[in-house]
């Protein structure tokens, strides 16, 4: 496929999967359903040099599509939240495809005129996210701090000319798949969504530039967990946001998940930057103060509703947070809605 950009590209998709495509919002949907694959790829580009390409899609059989976009040439930022898929170079062989694993912050790009193949396994639900950046207008619209960046990536911005090959394949990011998540679920319309779209791609690929910056300076921290050990963790705090006024213990989760507590402390801490106690107290306050914005309930019917037991303990790590008492954040939304 030879592509001007990121829409060319998914429509000469269409010419090889079939498939529909339609528009909505400013998002276009590429849907398939045949004998070929099931599934969809959605695009959306907005106007600082940035794309999104998002795979939701089974192939029926092993797929290597072979990707020509010299003539705009991003570089690549890859996620995938389910599944796996590879990637390889042009001129490499075909025994040179390097898997891109689930959970995996990459980065690619090729050099000018260089192609590209990305390869699909048969039968595995690829969910997976493409950031593509057009270095000249990102560097006109966004990339003002760039001494806050690496040298390495820097540079990779700066080759407005195409001249390099740079290929960045990094450890596990399980945050990024959370954000990844919220994108999912983006249920607005119109305006808004693309707005909230837009943030949240701003989000992620804020992240994947962050992820870079600590690997190659050495700043991320070690740790013994292995990626499945990562996503019980991650798991586990989604079941602890879903029953927030249970009296989770330490001992507790590390019976049910098989995890030691060490392993656990330092699991929260890589992934949330919190021990298993703060992570809990921090989702309890955040379920607190959308209970005191959006709903009828009193501080004492709220303190008992997310598992504690002392309004006065509740108030102080409130406040802590919030900079406000919850009395005073409440009355403050009730006179906020008088007014509307």
């Amino acid at each position: 496929m030879d592509a001007q950009d990121t829409e060319e590209s998914v429509r000469q998709l269409q010419k090889v999967l079939g498939g529909t495509i339609t528009e909505r919002w400013g998002q276009q949907t590429l849907s398939v359903s045949n004998e070929k694959a099931n599934g969809s790829i959605r695009f959306i580009t907005f106007d600082w040099g940035v794309s999104l390409l998002e795979y939701d899609i089974t192939f029926f059989d092993e797929v290597l599509i072979v990707v020509d976009t010299s003539n705009f040439n991003p570089i690549n930022f890859y996620y995938c939240l389910e599944g796996y898929f590879g990637h390889k170079f042009g001129y490499q062989s075909d025994d040179q495809i390097k898997i891109m694993e689930q959970f995996q912050s990459v980065i690619l790009t090729n050099r000018d005129g260089g192609i590209s193949d990305r390869y699909f396994p048969k039968d595995v639900k690829v969910v997976a996210s493409v950031i593509q950046v057009r270095r000249k207008p990102f560097l006109r619209k966004r990339l003002n701090q760039g001494e806050e960046l690496n040298k390495q990536l820097y540079n990779v911005f700066l080759d407005t000319d195409h001249e390099k090959v740079f290929a960045y394949y990094g450890s596990y990011n399980l945050k990024i798949a959370d954000v990844m998540q919220a994108l999912k679920k983006v249920k607005s319309k119109g305006m808004i969504r693309i707005m909230q779209i837009e943030g949240l791609v701003y989000q992620i690929l804020s992240m994947h530039m962050i992820q870079h910056n600590k690997e190659v300076q050495n700043k991320r921290p070690p740790t013994s967990l292995l990626k499945r050990e990562l996503k019980m963790i991650r798991g586990y705090a989604k079941k602890i946001e879903k029953n927030i006024a249970k009296d989770f213990s330490l001992e507790e989760i590390s019976a049910e998940t098989g995890l030691t507590q060490a392993k656990l402390q330092e699991g929260f801490k890589l992934l949330y930057n919190k021990t298993v106690t703060e992570y809990i107290r921090n989702a309890r306050l955040e379920v607190a103060r959308d209970y005191i914005a959006n709903t009828e309930m009193n501080i004492s019917e709220v303190v008992y509703s997310i598992g504690f037991t002392s309004r006065s303990y509740f108030s102080k790590i409130f406040k802590e947070k919030y900079g406000i008492s919850p009395s005073d954040f409440k009355n403050s939304k009730r006179e906020v809605g008088a007014v509307s």
